[in-house]
């Protein structure tokens, strides 16, 4: 008997069973991409999309809240709980308007702000040239060193108490190595900034205890709840108490409307999970994951930005292979492995033609892949990249791929995989 979506629309049942298949059979290496377990996709596709309900805990707009009500403050708990905050908004829709509620909290139109340059690894909303973020304020980026590949904290700090900002963040979609969270607070106290941290990327690896927090250094940090993190797609705001109205008045009613409280109750099983001490043990295995892969990516001359990676992330810079990131990319989408090509620092390509590769290790190890797999994914990814044009190699790298994938299923990707023993929860 076909489920209510085939019987009323076979289109999308068709393309959502397509994408499944895909997920389930390709490598995924896109390091803000991961597996939810079957609990959280439960909780998505809840009833609770039916509900309405602006405002907070106790002032709401609408009546029947007695169990939305609950859901949110159990959600904001775990929150508290997972990073030690002493406030957390946890209605974001996504990063990027949890980081337009930080601004309209503490800023106005042509302040100054101060982020990371977007090709050094920063976010668009930390103040790039096309984002609101670079058109509504006067922005000013620091870069990494060209040397290195990694932030001088030395040149943050000249470029702060010269530029004196507004807000100063740290954080970004492209940083492999340890964020300094301690400097960047003390650099912002010295110019009189507030310090603002995004760490949408490495919130999971936070959680378990694999990177130093910013929690109780920062005024505001900022987090996607997806990611590392291993919830569903959405948004989150941690604070002091001094800013907890400010950011929660941002939130609602200065930014958005009803929250989506299916995605609420999603977030407080994956923060439930994040509380399990299988989550710690997954968040230092990404870290291993990624280093074993840099590793012997290095050892196929691979340049690798700032030498290697602290983190789940891998930036590499294809310029000595003399090979576009977006050729390698596609090729190795063809070979079954998912990528995505990204700007490097000081990059002399365009940004949709860049000479960058970006890749990170999340979601392999949700489905439980270690070392092991890590070396056989990176020869496979110089087979690919000595060969783009080798369809014939593709396809038997694909086929090799789709095997390893049998053997390390992931979480709503077949029906006998489920919440499986390589996942926490």
């Amino acid at each position: 008997m076909p489920s209510s979506l085939e019987a009323n629309d076979p289109t999308i049942s068709r393309l959502i069973a397509q994408e499944t298949q895909r997920q389930g059979s390709k490598i995924r290496l896109i390091p803000s991409e991961n597996f939810v377990s079957s609990a959280v996709l439960e909780a998505t596709g809840s009833a609770l999309t039916n509900k309405y309900s602006e405002g907070y805990h106790g002032k709401r707009y609408y009546e029947g809240q007695e169990f939305i009500d609950q859901i949110e403050e159990l959600a904001i708990d775990r929150a508290k709980d997972v990073f030690g905050s002493a406030h957390a908004n946890v209605q974001p829709y996504s990063g990027s308007p949890a980081n337009l509620a930080a601004y309209l909290a503490f800023c106005e139109p042509g302040d100054k702000i101060m982020g990371m340059h977007l090709p050094s690894g920063g976010h668009l909303t930390h103040g790039w040239k096309v984002s609101i973020s670079g058109k509504f304020f006067n922005s000013v980026q620091y870069q990494v060193d060209k040397e290195t590949g990694r932030i001088d904290l030395d040149h943050v700090r000249e470029m702060a108490m010269k530029e004196r900002p507004k807000v100063l963040w740290a954080g970004g979609t492209a940083v492999p190595r340890t964020i300094d969270f301690s400097a960047f607070a003390e650099i912002a106290k010295e110019c009189g900034a507030l310090f603002f941290a995004d760490i949408a990327h490495i919130a999971g690896l936070i959680a378990g205890g694999a990177h130093p927090t910013p929690v109780g250094l920062a005024d505001v940090v900022t987090t996607t709840t997806h990611k590392t993190l291993r919830g569903p797609r959405g948004g989150m705001i941690m604070a002091s108490e001094e800013h907890a109205k400010a950011v929660d008045r941002a939130v609602f009613p200065g930014l958005q409307g009803g929250p989506h409280n299916h995605t609420t109750a999603a977030l407080a099983v994956a923060l439930h999970e994040a509380q399990q001490d299988s989550f710690k043990t997954y968040a230092h295995q990404i870290v291993s994951n990624a280093k074993a892969l840099a590793a012997r990516l290095s050892e196929h001359g691979f340049e690798l930005v700032s030498g290697g990676t602290d983190n789940h992330l891998i930036l590499i810079d294809l310029t000595n292979k003399e090979l576009p990131g977006k050729v390698l990319a596609k090729a190795l989408d063809r070979a079954g492995i998912v990528s995505n090509y990204n700007s490097v620092p000081y990059d002399t390509r365009k940004p949709f033609d860049p000479s960058g590769l970006r890749i990170g290790t999340p979601a392999v190890t949700t489905q439980g892949m270690g070392e092991t797999e890590m070396v056989k994914i990176a020869d496979w990814m110089n087979e690919v990249a000595n060969s783009v044009g080798d369809e014939g190699l593709q396809e038997r790298i694909a086929g090799e791929v789709r095997e390893v994938c049998k053997a390390f299923p992931a979480p709503g990707t077949s029906g006998t995989c489920g919440t499986s023993a390589h996942t926490a929860a």
